[in-house]
């Protein structure tokens, strides 16, 4: 009940924020569309982000988290904190350094992230110039991580879960009240990351220093930092994979059509949604009980809890699955199409949409199988499953995306690089849950396959009554706003109800249901 009612409590925080999120996108794509300007803003705002879930949230977490836990399962309170003050210096100095150089070589980093904009000097001088400003947002993002991670380990998952909303009310605000004042109104944007940088990190300090825990820098060795460091090395590349293959995503992307980074951007929110509200809820809760199961060499804990991740995981997420892939068309319509984001970009963005959605269940279950590994302070497997996992999504692409542009001339080719993403996807989680019950980390609970079964047989029937009911591009086209949401209110609805019943047929009964997300084990 304890992990149920801390993975709802974050997913209620997330959900808020995911919500401005969306408010917010909905803004930049009805002021900017999808242009020369926008790639170079979302390729911009990507790099800090994609080297923050590399560097904090990522590599970061995964080892400082099982690390704390130790510390404060076996040593005195003077020496946590002791911990807790080295690890916060060392971490913020190691960040000065790598916004210094990301700063000094920007333009070397845009060719880097985005090689197809160097046929276009004067959106390749914009990008750079908008990852001066953003650059920084690394540093208070990542101590924003160590704060929010320390939060966590002692049972704190509100406050950090809500800290993003400060991310897009900086960027709405930039949208609707500093971009007129621009001379490339897209500059706004840029200062409104580095602006959402620092409301985090001071928004989340008051809470530490309720706990005694507000961090005083301390430099020098220290051997909790020296194991974390020597755990979070290897767990750089192993945490981050996913994010690594969107990365190649959005290097290829750079080279194909104009609008196509935009493209994968918006499908990627819609596809991040439920991936930030109920994965990384159910990741953040599991990894501190994990660490501590490991710790106490609980292994009924252990497996429990990983079982129980599972099925929570699985209940959600195969019908919302579904759901992106057969609403794509009617859910973009909705949000976005208006404005300067036509039914064109529309048609694009549902191709990305529905090929990142069928490695949803992937990227969700990886989030539940890699806190397996770093709870028992394993970094080297998931790093060795990741190679093969950025293999397989380069010969995956090699073998589908380069004859996709050969054939169709590059129409609409993103699509095929979010499809071979999740095909990447499900190796990457396969190798997982192989290595973790091949070890005897992970014992399945008995009635694991069933409860798959009776999942899966219930979302293939809503997704077959969703496609019977769905209208057609063209109405949602032109339909006016109020009519498109209240059809799709009532497609979502009738989805659910359809989900509930067919699973309420295949046994998946509310009372069994409800044994089982009560119960760890």
């Amino acid at each position: 009940m304890g992990l149920l009612r801390s993975t709802a409590l974050i997913s209620s925080m997330t959900m808020i924020s995911r919500v401005l999120g969306f408010v917010r996108d909905m803004l930049l794509a009805r002021v900017f569309g999808a242009s020369p300007a926008t790639d170079a803003f979302f390729v911009v705002f990507k790099i800090p982000n994609f080297l923050r879930r590399l560097f904090a949230e990522g590599a970061f977490q995964q080892a400082f988290v099982p690390v704390l836990s130790e510390y404060r399962e076996k040593n005195s309170r003077a020496e946590l904190k002791d911990f807790i003050d080295h690890m916060f210096g060392t971490l913020a100095a190691v960040l000065i350094v790598v916004v210094g150089l990301g700063i000094s070589a920007a333009p070397l980093v845009i060719t880097v992230f985005a090689p197809g904009f160097s046929d276009d000097p004067a959106q390749r001088a914009l990008a750079a110039h908008m990852l001066w400003i953003t650059f920084p947002y690394l540093f208070f993002i990542s101590l924003t991580a160590f704060a929010a991670s320390t939060l966590n380990a002692f049972g704190r998952f509100g406050m950090p879960a809500l800290a993003p909303i400060w991310l897009n009310i900086s960027l709405i605000a930039a949208t609707l009240v500093a971009a007129p004042w621009f001379k490339e109104p897209v500059m706004a944007l840029a200062w409104g990351v580095f602006f959402a940088g620092i409301l985090q990190l001071f928004f989340l300090l008051p809470f530490l220093a309720r706990l005694g825990l507000l961090p005083r820098p301390r430099f020098g060795r220290h051997a909790g930092v020296r194991k974390t460091i020597r755990l979070m090395i290897p767990a750089m590349f192993g945490a981050s994979i996913t994010q690594i293959n969107l990365l190649v995503d959005t290097i290829l992307a750079s080279m194909l059509m104009v609008g196509s980074v935009s493209w994968l951007y918006y499908s990627d929110r819609l596809v991040e949604l439920p991936l930030g509200v109920f994965g990384v809820a159910i990741s953040t809760v599991i990894l501190p009980k994990l660490s501590r199961a490991y710790s106490r060499t609980d292994q009924g804990d252990f497996s429990g809890t990983l079982n129980w991740a599972i099925k929570f995981t699985v209940l959600l997420g195969l019908p919302i699955c579904a759901g992106l892939v057969v609403l794509a068309q009617p859910m973009l319509a909705t949000l976005f199409e208006y404005g300067s984001f036509n039914a064109f970009d529309t048609h694009m963005v549902a191709l990305a949409m529905s090929a990142y959605a069928l490695g949803l269940p992937a990227f969700l279950l990886i989030k539940m199988f890699a806190p397996g590994f770093y709870a028992r302070q394993d970094t080297k497997t998931p790093v060795k499953i990741g190679m093969v996992a950025v293999g397989a999504n380069l010969t995956f692409k090699a073998i589908i995306v380069l004859p996709w542009m050969f054939l169709f001339g590059g129409y609409a080719a993103h699509a095929g690089l979010a499809l071979t993403t999740a095909m990447a996807a499900w190796v990457n989680f396969g190798l997982l849950a192989y290595f973790l019950k091949k070890r005897d980390a992970w014992k399945p609970d008995p009635a694991l396959w069933l409860f798959l079964r009776q999942v899966l047989a219930a979302t293939l029937v809503m997704a077959a009554v969703l496609l019977w009911l769905r209208p057609d591009a063209a109405q949602w086209t032109h339909a006016h706003a109020l009519t498109r949401i209240v059809w799709l209110f009532l497609l979502i609805a009738g989805g659910m109800l359809v989900y509930a019943a067919s699973g309420w047929l295949t046994g998946l009964h509310p009372r069994r249901v409800w044994q089982h997300l009560k119960n760890a084990n």
